[in-house]
């Protein structure tokens, strides 16, 4: 009876052992795979050209790295080191929405696998990349959250900041923001100016990330 593990098309039976051949199918399987995540998945929801290009950018040139530097000893260690390395160079420049992060490091996770998977473990490498697509899509098509935002207010009428006639207030902000203000929180209190400054709740489907630095007056 043959072992189930020699039963297994493996990718350097497939190839034959070429280098040539290994590298090539390599580079289209990782291609296809963030082309659907990024292009196919990421882009047209949230049409930010400028992060579809850092995606794919990252994506290959730690692919190459990785496959043309990764040895059977340095291939755990150059990993790591890959990913502590980008980790210090998002963080020392611009900040990055916590959802473009995480494709960041789905990207960056790709070209990994995709490199360093060894040539025997064929299925294991479809399998890996597989789970990662589905996992992407159905995190971010599968999750019906709302997300609580806040709005940062100047509130004129301080004589319902009273925690007793909160309910006013709330009802007073919804009928001028148009938002559905579900709590709030008094910041501080300026009895000279009689304003307040407070931080309003809602929740949206949207994240609409930004909105705690720009204050209404209200």
């Amino acid at each position: 009876m043959q072992p189930i593990d020699d039963s297994i098309p493996s990718l350097q039976n497939f190839l034959g052992g070429s280098p040539l051949l290994d590298f090539t199918l390599r580079f289209v399987l990782n291609a296809v795979v963030i082309s659907l995540l990024i292009r196919g998945l990421y882009y047209p929801r949230y049409k930010n050209k400028d992060f579809v290009f850092t995606f794919f950018l990252f994506n290959i040139v730690n692919f190459l790295i990785c496959l043309l530097l990764g040895s059977s000893t340095l291939k755990l260690g150059a990993a790591f080191g890959l990913f502590a390395l980008f980790s210090i160079i998002r963080f020392r420049t611009v900040t990055v929405p916590v959802r473009e992060m995480g494709y960041f490091f789905v990207s960056v996770a790709v070209g990994v696998i995709n490199a360093l998977a060894p040539a025997g473990d064929s299925y294991l490498l479809f399998l890996a990349n597989g789970v990662l697509l589905l996992t992407t899509v159905a995190l971010e098509k599968g999750l019906n959250l709302e997300h609580e935002n806040v709005k940062a207010i100047r509130y004129e009428r301080i004589d319902l900041i009273a925690p007793e006639r909160r309910t006013e207030m709330l009802a007073d902000l919804r009928q001028r923001t148009g938002l559905p203000i579900h709590r709030v929180e008094v910041l501080n209190i300026d009895f000279l100016r009689d304003v307040a400054s407070i931080h309003a709740f809602y929740f949206a489907a949207t994240n609409e990330g930004g909105a705690l630095g720009r204050e209404i007056e209200d």
